[in-house]
């Protein structure tokens, strides 16, 4: 969404003040800017407090970067659920909008007002929570998953019985064809190719191939046909014809097992095949670029834990990637900062001025008359690299522990997760291996959601969201007995924006004059391998 400049910075408190002042009586438009315009005359530098009591209402904010989070309430409102309030629309603004600044906000303003909408009705705080928002915003229904995991597990099994019937279908026609030809006219009839007649005839019979296994030996069968027993009943035979080049051996559904789901198809049967997955297959693209630079912070991690406590490998590492979208931005350098972590070991590339960046955090070509590429697909082009290895248990940013008991003819399994505060995680998906079941396990209590996978043997239990409201959670289950070393390895899938190096991009620097370009910044933090053997 396109907005004037002198209006991005006012939005954030524009939809919060909209949203709270419904409490006023017949509260207009006019009246609320008018509180907005009188905001940034009352608001004082180097207070310790952060809100403001007038005549009439109050005034109660957080800074966030060059903006201004705003809550206007009047006077007889509890200024503690003010501030819990408040503190909860913060942590939403960084959960919608990846860069705080007045460009971000205003690519996701309305996102942002759906948001403090759940959070903010009609002018008091609803008991929600920062996952319980997004749930509600991406109007994701539990009961309407878990209708079409039963759906497709119904479709599957349907699946399979069509393919038990077009088997089935395929024998009977074949028997019922061999009883009505006997001898050697069903042998011929099964075959694709002709036959010569004639055993022990001299060496100047030719096969048809040309390179039969009879060739001068006094076999006159064709390379289709070389005894009975080579037949597997109810098969035909292959074709002596040589496939088209580039084909090769095909794997698959027959023909008429095609021609059969084909016919199910047609009286209004819905039929979905299975799609797995090719080697070597492509990521999914990612969004299109928007911005004319764009600096990439990704790390990846690779954890393995043990069982009884420890760590065995605890190994990340980050790369930082440009992509410049236009010629006339390329000739700029990018200031960076970090934390400053001794662990974390840097090395940039070697076309960078590695004097400027070890001196002033700089990463810029050595040849300054020299541009960066342009229109990279992909990540773009690497600028920094970096590796951190440890053993520290502490600064993990998942750990997992896994009690399994044995109890009579049944073993329960207790695992539990933590998290540090410092890091909020999304998409957690923990897999646990199973022995082999007949049923679904028994899920007697979790924190998030469970998915049975019975191809694989594995239980998934899957949060949506890990932060300050669920720092830890649980899942027991119950499955007949079995070996405590059957639940192992368990290994565990998610993402972050916090990234242990905390690599920022503070400034793109402009060579050859001119503005400065704008740029955004992305981070993400992913797991390679992350398991508990």
């Amino acid at each position: 969404m396109d907005l004037p400049p002198t209006n991005i910075d006012r939005i954030i408190s524009l939809s919060s003040a909209a949203l709270v002042s419904r409490q006023f009586v017949d509260m207009s438009r006019i009246r609320i800017e008018g509180y907005l315009a009188a905001f940034p005359k009352l608001v004082g530098i180097g207070k310790q407090h952060t809100y403001i009591e007038t005549e009439n209402v109050r005034y109660v904010y957080q800074p966030i970067e060059s903006l201004y989070l705003l809550l206007v309430t009047n006077k007889q409102s509890n200024i503690l659920e003010d501030l819990e309030t408040l503190r909860l629309l913060s942590k939403l603004v960084p959960e919608y909008s990846y860069s705080l600044d007045e460009e971000g906000i205003g690519r996701t303003a309305f996102e942002l007002i759906f948001a403090f909408d759940e959070v903010i009705s009609l002018g008091h705080k609803e008991n929600v929570t920062v996952t319980q928002v997004k749930q509600y915003c991406e109007m994701e229904s539990h009961e309407e998953r878990l209708h079409k995991l039963v759906l497709q597990n119904k479709i599957n099994e349907t699946k399979d019985v069509m393919k038990r019937k077009a088997s089935e279908i395929d024998k009977s026609k074949i028997e019922r064809n061999r009883g009505d030809k006997g001898g050697f006219m069903s042998l011929q009839s099964m075959g694709s190719g002709r036959v010569d007649t004639g055993f022990g005839s001299d060496s100047g019979i030719s096969n048809t191939g040309g390179s039969g296994f009879g060739s001068g030996s006094g076999f006159g069968l064709t390379p289709e046909v070389d005894t009975f027993s080579t037949k597997s009943k109810g098969r035909p035979a292959a074709s002596a014809t040589a496939p088209p080049k580039g084909l090769g051996m095909q794997l698959g559904k027959t023909q008429k097992t095609n021609q059969f789901l084909e016919s199910l198809k047609a009286e209004g049967e819905v039929i979905v095949e299975d799609v797995r997955p090719s080697v070597g297959q492509a990521k999914p693209a990612a969004a299109p670029l928007t911005d004319p630079v764009t600096l990439t912070v990704e790390e990846k991690i690779n954890v393995t834990l043990k069982r009884d406590g420890g760590v065995s490998n605890f190994v990340v590492q980050g790369t930082l990637s440009l992509q410049i979208l236009n010629q006339e931005d390329a000739f700029i350098q990018v200031q960076i900062e970090t934390s400053g972590n001794p662990a974390v070991l840097f090395k940039a590339h070697p076309n960078m001025n590695k004097e400027l960046f070890a001196n002033e955090n700089i990463l810029g070509l050595k040849d300054p008359n020299r541009p960066f590429p342009t229109g990279q697909g992909g990540d773009g082009v690497s600028l920094l690299r970096w590796r951190m290895q440890s053993t520290d248990e502490s600064i993990l940013p998942l750990t997992i522990n896994c009690w399994p008991s044995v109890s009579g003819s049944e073993t329960y399994v207790n695992i539990e997760y933590e998290t540090p505060a410092q890091i909020d995680l999304q998409n957690v998906v923990i897999s646990v291996p199973l022995p082999a079941l007949r049923e679904a396990p028994n899920v007697q209590q979790i924190d998030g959601e469970w998915r049975y996978d019975s191809r694989n043997s594995v239980l998934e239990w899957s949060v949506l969201l890990i932060d300050n409201s669920n720092r830890s959670g649980a899942l027991e289950f119950v499955v007949p007995a079995a070996d405590p070393s059957a639940f192992f390895p368990i290994s565990a899938q998610f993402t972050s924006s916090r990234t242990f190096s905390d690599v920022k991009v503070v400034n793109v620097l402009p060579l050859k004059g001119g503005a400065t370009p704008k740029h955004a910044q992305r981070t993400l933090l992913a797991t390679e391998t992350y398991q508990v053997v």
